[in-house]
C-alpha cells in the first residue's frame, strides 16, 4: 500500500511526498482507513512506529473541508490529549508539517509557562488543538476553551497518562465533549484500566495492534553488561570511547541520577546535558533543539522526559539504571531503531537490579547477550551464576533433598537426623 491508495487530500499528499512518505506504517495503514471510515479506534502500538501521523493524516483530511478558508472563524474542531510538554509539542510539529497546505491551525497547551500567549491564540482561533490535561481543564475553566464544536478527540499514550496519575482527568475531559465525537485512544500497551478507559468512552471500537504488546524493535542490537554500582560511570566513559562520534540518549532512573551523569561527563570533557522534570520548560526545549541539531553529543533523561523525544536516526541508547517496570525497557529503547532503522541498546546492570533485568527478559521473551569481556565485571562471579535462572538454582535443591532422604533410610541406627 502507498499513501496515494488511501485517496488523500491533494494537499496532504503533496506534504507527505515533501516529507519522503511513500508507504504508511503498518499502524498507519491499519488505522488511517478506519478513522477516515468515522469509526472510534483503539491503536497499541510501541513509540517509533508512525503513530502520531496514524490520527494526524486523517484528522487534517477530515476537517480541511470544514475549515475552509482561512477567513472562516476558527473552532476547536480536534483536541489531542498528551501526557507531556514535549509530546505536545512534538504533536502540534507533525500537524504543522502534514497540514502546512491547508489553512488549518494547530496550537499547545501546557503548563510550567505563562498561560497569556496560550490564551492569545486560542482567542485568535484554532482548528487543532493539543493539550496536557491539566493546563486544559484549568483554561476551560476560565472560560478560554470551548469544545462544544469538536469533532475528533484523541487519547494518546494513555497507558503513560495512567502512570502520572492523569486519567481522572482525562475522564473529565472526555465528559466536556459532545456526545457525537469520533474519539481515538492510543496506548503503547493495554492494562486493563486502559481497556476499561476504552470501554467506557469509545463507540464499538476497532482495535488495531500492530506489534506484540512489549516487542521490541527487531533491528535493536542489545547487550547488558554486569557491573558493579560504583563502577558504572567508569564503565560508562569506556563505552562512550569506543564509540566517540556516536550520538547517544543515556536513561537514568532519577532526576538526580540525570544531573550527576552530567557532571561526570562534562568532567571527561563531553558535550552532555540533562532533561527532567525539575527543568524550565525553555531549558528543556532548548537542550532538545541543541541534542537534534547536533550540537550536543550525549543526553541524561528521565523516562518521562525522554517519552516526548523525537529524533530521527538516533543511532544509541544506554540504560545507565534498569528500570523497575518492566515496559519502561520497551519505550527506553524504542527511541533508537525507529520506522525500521537499525538501533543499538546497552543496559548497564548492578547486582541489586539483575531481578528486573530477569523480569525485563521475561517480558520481552528474549535473552539478551551478556558483554563479560570488559573492566568492571560483577566481583562475585558466583553470584551472577546463581542469579541467572532462578529455576536452576531450585532444581538442585530438589535433588539435594531427595539424596538426604535416600541416605538416612540407608543410614544405621543411631546415626544423625
Amino acid at each position: 500500500m502507498t499513501f496515494q491508495d488511501l485517496h488523500l487530500l491533494r494537499n496532504i499528499q503533496e506534504a507527505l511526498a515533501e516529507e519522503g512518505y511513500t508507504q504508511p506504517t503498518p499502524i498507519q495503514e491499519k488505522a488511517i482507513p478506519v478513522i477516515l471510515k468515522g469509526d472510534d479506534l483503539v491503536g497499541c502500538a510501541q513509540t517509533g512506529t508512525g503513530k502520531t501521523a496514524a490520527f494526524a493524516i486523517p484528522i487534517i483530511h477530515q476537517i480541511h473541508p470544514i475549515v475552509g478558508s482561512a477567513k472562516k472563524r476558527k473552532l476547536i474542531r480536534a483536541l489531542i490529549i498528551t501526557p507531556t510538554r514535549e509530546l505536545a509539542i512534538q504533536i502540534q510539529e507533525s500537524f504543522a508539517t502534514y497540514g502546512r497546505y491547508t489553512n488549518i491551525v494547530s496550537s499547545v497547551l501546557f503548563g510550567g509557562v505563562n498561560q497569556v500567549p496560550q490564551v492569545d491564540q486560542l482567542k485568535r482561533g484554532v482548528d487543532v488543538l493539543i493539550a496536557t490535561p491539566g493546563r486544559l481543564l484549568d483554561l476551560h475553566k476560565q472560560g478560554h476553551v470551548n469544545l462544544d464544536h469538536l469533532h475528533h478527540l484523541v487519547l494518546d499514550e494513555a497507558d503513560l497518562m495512567l502512570d502520572m496519575g492523569f486519567i481522572n482527568d482525562v475522564k473529565k475531559i472526555v465528559k466536556l465533549t459532545p456526545d457525537n465525537r469520533q474519539t481515538l485512544l492510543f496506548s503503547a500497551t493495554m492494562p486493563l484500566p486502559i481497556r476499561e478507559l476504552a470501554e467506557q468512552f469509545l463507540t464499538q471500537p476497532q482495535y488495531v495492534t500492530v506489534t506484540p504488546i512489549a516487542s521490541t524493535a527487531e533491528k535493536i542490537t542489545q547487550h547488558v553488561y554486569q557491573v558493579e554500582k560504583e563502577d558504572k560511570r567508569k564503565l560508562l566513559h569506556d563505552i562512550l570511547q569506543a564509540h566517540p562520534e556516536e550520538q547517544i540518549l543515556i536513561f537514568t532512573r532519577t532526576k538526580h541520577g540525570a544531573d550527576n551523569v552530567v557532571k561526570f561527563l562534562k568532567k571527561q570533557h563531553y558535550k552532555a546535558e540533562a532533561i527532567h522534570g525539575d527543568k524550565s520548560q525553555s531549558a528543556r526545549q532548548r537542550v532538545l533543539e541543541q541534542f537534534k541539531n547536533k550540537e550536543i553529543q550525549l543526553l541524561a533523561a528521565t523516562d518521562i522526559a525522554a517519552r516526548g523525544l523525537d529524533i530521527e536516526n538516533l543511532p544509541f541508547v544506554i540504560n545507565f539504571d534498569i528500570p523497575n517496570i518492566p515496559d519502561t525497557y520497551v519505550h527506553r529503547i524504542g527511541r533508537t531503531g525507529r520506522a525500521g532503522k537499525e538501533g543499538k541498546a546497552i543496559s548497564l546492570c548492578g547486582k541489586d537490579e539483575w531481578v528486573y533485568w530477569q523480569a525485563i527478559e521475561k517480558l520481552i521473551r528474549l535473552k539478551i547477550k551478556v558483554v563479560e569481556n570488559h573492566a568492571f565485571p560483577w566481583k562475585d562471579a558466583a553470584t551472577a551464576k546463581s542469579n541467572e535462572s532462578k529455576e536452576n538454582a531450585e532444581a538442585p535443591k530438589k535433588d539435594f533433598r531427595n539424596k538426604k532422604k535416600f541416605s538416612f533410610r540407608g543410614k544405621k541406627s543411631g546415626g544423625k537426623r
